[in-house]
């Protein structure tokens, strides 16, 4: 294999913890200290050829070794793969039928601790043993970007396992393959998740405002931004907030932006004039009352109670995940309590991609595992209906749009989500995504709520976000505002 330059891939290894295939878990107790890739670094500072081509008439070896940030991915493996005997009653080890152990790694994805781990664990993949390599990683859209990059050459091409993407991913949203390639259009990594966004709303309180909860009169009433601005009006006067914290409305706007944050190769970080765009509306929206100023941020303790049932915040931006995982976990009340309708502006929130590491010694079972939970349909629609996740199969998803008697929602009242998460996945465009984007989304959101809060003015604001960029990616030699 030809030699490779030291991408950002591996710069942010070192300088801030982002990215690719996996190190040991400090929740497991089994295998080495971490994942590896199929080359080594030289005294040059490049990554030198350790022998990558894959073969799928070897033997496997007997350890998958699978890197996440969460059990979201197992529990989901475990629960439709066919190969599944069982899983150790702490959940670090299933067992397959043929004495295959797939050997869980689970480092937290908070403060860029599980891309550090995996950044460091990239090194050693070329000096692994069999069984101690890389197999299967997960990336996530924010940073999916870095590990698909041509140049690392850490997600192996899906053709080199035997897998068309063309043919055997054709029902896939269209967007969702092409943020899984990289800047050639070759596909390095699959997803079984659709992450389309709503607006979900408490049924209460849209009664006591606007005399109705029905999904289709709210819908009108928060269609587009402008109309969503007279809403939270209407809100306020009733004593509700609309959205609990600025950083709810945020992937809104940065879906929308024009420009990657930073070129591939390049120094110069640009902020986008949407990421501007959200922060003075949502100075305007704090200082009117429509916000609430005791929630700073999200994934918070404030923000959690603001989806409890003293709460007078009336709605949230959530795909299907954040239904699911955050809002239903913080609910008090009794279900039914809640509703889904369309959001001011289609968006994407997520979405987990699965990878084959390059240097794996377990190529069919790669292979059998990215197609089984991407591209097999009776999977992805037990998936579905067990977890209650959009998945990412065009007609199944079109199918349950129209199907409300097979897809209530007893959280939501017996709605039938998907007839409003279809119509939303079919118009999400993905804006241009860099290896810096996660960076980017968490400083620039951090810096601007001590704004938010009158803490610092708006000068400030942006010389604190400059300063912590630079810190957390140090190439940056320049930061342009529009």
């Amino acid at each position: 294999m030809k030699k490779k330059v030291v991408s950002i891939l591996l710069a942010a290894a070192v300088l801030a913890g982002t990215a690719a295939c996996g190190n040991q878990s400090g929740s497991k107790t089994d295998g080495n200290a971490g994942g590896q890739t199929d080359e080594q670094t030289g005294d040059d500072g490049n990554i030198t050829d350790a022998g990558s081509d894959v073969s799928l008439d070897g033997d496997e070896g007997k350890v998958i070794n699978i890197y996440s940030w969460n059990n979201e991915f197992s529990q989901r493996l475990q629960a439709v793969y066919p190969e599944v005997k069982e899983t150790s009653a702490d959940g670090t080890v299933t067992y397959l039928k043929d004495g295959t152990e797939i050997h869980w790694v689970i480092n937290p994805n908070q403060d860029g601790v599980y891309q550090q781990k995996l950044d460091e664990a990239l090194l050693n993949q070329a000096d692994a043993a069999a069984d101690d390599k890389v197999d299967i990683f997960l990336s996530e859209t924010d940073y999916v970007f870095k590990y698909t990059d041509v140049d690392a050459d850490v997600a192996m091409p899906l053709t080199d396992l035997g897998i068309d993407p063309q043919k055997d991913l054709a029902d896939q949203y269209e967007f969702t393959k092409v943020t899984a390639s990289d800047v050639n259009g070759v596909q390095r990594g699959s997803t079984w998740q659709c992450c389309p966004g709503l607006l979900v709303y408490r049924r209460d309180i849209a009664k006591d405002v606007f005399g109705t909860d029905d999904p289709e009169e709210i819908g009108a009433k928060v269609k587009d931004w402008d109309t969503m601005k007279a809403t939270a009006a209407e809100l306020k006067e009733k004593g509700y907030y609309t959205f609990s914290s600025y950083a709810d409305t945020f992937r809104l706007y940065g879906n929308s932006i024009s420009q990657p944050w930073m070129g591939a190769g390049e120094t110069v970080l640009k902020v986008d004039q949407k990421i501007m765009d959200w922060v003075s509306d949502s100075k305007e929206w704090l200082d009117a009352g429509y916000l609430n100023k005791t929630v700073k941020g999200q994934w918070n303790d404030d923000w959690n109670k603001a989806m409890s049932s003293e709460s007078k915040v009336f709605a949230f931006l959530f795909p299907a995940w954040g239904i699911d995982f955050t809002l239903k976990p913080n609910w008090d009340g009794e279900e039914g309590a809640w509703a889904v309708t369309n959001p001011p502006q289609e968006y994407n929130w997520g979405g987990s991609y699965i990878h084959a590491c390059t240097g794996t010694d377990n190529p069919k079972y790669v292979k059998d595992i990215i197609l089984a939970m991407t591209a097999d349909a009776d999977n992805l629609a037990k998936i579905t209906q067990d977890y209650g996740e959009f998945t990412n199969a065009r007609s199944s998803m079109q199918e349950a749009a129209q199907n409300d008697e097979l897809y209530p929602s007893e959280f939501l009242g017996g709605q039938n989500a998907y007839k409003y998460f279809a119509p939303v996945a079919e118009h999400i465009e993905m804006a241009p995504l860099s290896a810096y984007d996660q960076g980017c989304v968490e400083l620039i959101q951090n810096s601007f709520s001590d704004y938010f809060q009158g803490q610092v003015d708006f000068d400030k604001a942006k010389s604190n976000f400059e300063t912590a960029i630079r810190e957390r990616y140090p190439e940056i030699t320049e930061i342009q505002w529009p």
